[in-house]
């Protein structure tokens, strides 16, 4: 667990009424949401008044160097909130699903043991799930040779064919993964192979204990996307191209996992002089709206009580007063 400022030397100053664990178990706020709605403002605010600390659930975020283009809180929201799982690996290092769990989960423990309020923040499906649900991830390293003989297989046999092979060996897999989602249907194939044991099997659920409160962040559509172009043109103007070039110049390529990321994929093509800058941002617009409808897909798909309120007609306050409420306390 890393938080994304300097930790104090003693011990925190005692945490307010309201934050204090209730008697019938330990709490676990989530704030959820598409991108660009306002969940770590929100966030912030809640946290502020009721004396929590915010881990991240957002898969852009956990890398360093990439500031603009994921649009982290910034330094005077960082300082005011203490918060974790944001910088914390570099650009070229892989972090998978299960590290994030981990990780999220020592930090929920440890915010838990100094009896404050954790508020798990983002809008990254598969992070929210994995912690809330309790997911089984299986804990099996890429094989390289084994994903090319299966990829080469799709190319040449078809999709088709190689869910055909998955739905030999794990039925279940088959089911759930459309064949055309070749990544995922060549995973649970080299998961399946590499252990004998079918992917569905090491993936079953085993939910935490919390106590669970989660607030789902919305706006119309057209709202939402009005404000996703705003976000990205003060992207632009903030210094993302500086940005990029920064990372490039230190040495990352393409080839990075966090250079295939939402606003910074969309950078090649500028770099090698076959597209505009006008074109670049257009991308990225339409890119992360495509993002907005793959996030409320995701959500209906496991929304387990989400508590949907509309971002431009729900006061931070009345937030408060729910989170208050649902904690059990009074007054304060």
């Amino acid at each position: 667990m890393t938080t994304a400022r300097v930790a104090p030397q003693t011990a925190p100053a005692p945490a307010p009424e309201s934050a204090l664990l209730p008697p019938d178990g330990p709490p676990l706020l989530v704030i959820l949401g598409p991108t660009a709605v306002g969940k770590t403002a929100l966030a912030i605010q809640v946290a502020l008044a009721l004396g929590g600390e915010i881990v991240s659930a957002d898969s852009r975020q956990v890398y360093r160097h990439m500031d603009i283009g994921t649009a982290k809180p910034t330094p005077d929201e960082l300082a005011a909130v203490p918060h974790h799982l944001i910088g914390i690996v570099t650009p070229d290092q892989p972090f998978s699903l299960a590290e994030y769990q981990r990780a999220a989960y020592r930090a929920i423990q440890d915010i838990h043991a100094r009896e404050w309020l954790p508020l798990l923040v983002g809008g990254t499906g598969q992070y929210l799930s994995a912690v809330l649900e309790g997911w089984g991830i299986p804990e099996v390293p890429p094989d390289p040779s084994l994903r090319a003989e299966l990829e080469n297989f799709a190319a040449a046999q078809g999709a088709r064919a190689l869910h055909d092979r998955l739905r030999a060996v794990d039925p279940a897999a088959a089911e759930r993964i459309d064949y055309r989602n070749v990544r995922r249907v060549v995973r649970a194939l080299e998961v399946c192979l590499l252990t004998g044991t079918p992917i569905t099997v090491l993936q079953r659920k085993s939910p935490p204990p919390y106590r669970v409160l989660q607030i789902g962040l919305t706006l119309p559509r057209e709202t939402l996307y009005e404000r996703v172009d705003a976000r990205v043109e003060h992207m632009i103007v903030a210094g993302l191209e500086r940005e990029m070039r920064a990372l490039l110049d230190a040495g990352y390529t393409w080839d990075c996992p966090a250079m295939s990321g939402l606003g910074y994929a969309q950078w090649q093509p500028y770099f090698t002089g076959d597209v505009t800058l006008d074109e670049v941002i257009g991308a990225i617009k339409r890119e992360t709206r495509a993002f907005v409808r793959r996030q409320y897909t995701w959500f209906r798909g496991h929304d387990s009580g989400i508590r949907w309120l509309d971002a431009a007609q729900t006061a931070p306050d009345a937030v408060i007063s729910i989170v208050r409420d649902w904690l059990g306390h009074e007054g304060a």
